[in-house]
């Protein structure tokens, strides 16, 4: 296959990406080849060695990417406000980003075990970060007397698989909007939290 007009790193690179988020979503990242990657871009397999060294490193990639914008993300969004009001704030837009996340949110739970040992903890590093941003939160409100947990970490990661759940079944076209699922998830959160 010849080199497509239009070939370039901004173009291109961000094109194995995104193909290879589809594929991995929808087929696994065990099952998909480099050459099906290159297939669905329309480059040649060779192409992608200059966008990526293997496919270890674009699964690498897209994960940490994922997570890189996800923190930077929720940097900007958060304003300093009480302990109740942050968690709110918290859930909200986890809800939100991820719902527009799906497939890179799939890969990051379920490929995650596809990583080498190196890059796993690379990214299990940045998950910790994204997580404690949360514990700070819960930790803030047990301290100001607000919130009334057993364990933060335990809550911590029970609230995130619960708010990450969302992506596994809502549908855009469904019957509540997004605003109305995240006030729903707010009412069982305040439930498990004591507020």
């Amino acid at each position: 296959m010849a080199r497509k007009s239009g070939s370039y790193s901004e173009i291109t690179g961000p094109k194995v990406k995104g193909a290879a988020l589809k594929l991995f979503a929808e087929y696994g990242y065990a099952a998909v080849s480099m050459r099906q990657i290159a297939r669905e871009v329309q480059v040649q397999v060779g192409t992608l060695y200059l966008y990526t060294s293997n496919k270890q490193n674009l699964l690498f990639d897209l994960l940490q990417d994922h997570m890189t914008q996800l923190l930077a993300a929720l940097k900007k969004s958060q304003q300093p406000k009480p302990p109740t009001e942050q968690l709110r704030e918290f859930c909200r837009f986890h809800i939100f980003y991820h719902l527009d996340r799906a497939d890179a949110v799939f890969i990051s739970y379920m490929e995650l075990r596809n990583l080498n040992d190196e890059n796993f903890r690379l990214i299990e590093n940045l998950r910790r970060e994204y997580e404690n941003q949360l514990e700070v939160i819960l930790s803030a409100g047990q301290s100001e007397g607000v919130f009334a947990v057993e364990d933060t970490k335990i809550t911590t990661l029970a609230l995130i698989a619960m708010l990450t759940g969302v992506t596994t079944w809502y549908r855009q076209d469904g019957r509540l909007s997004r605003d109305h699922i995240e006030q729903v998830y707010w009412e069982m959160i305040k439930k498990l939290v004591g507020v």
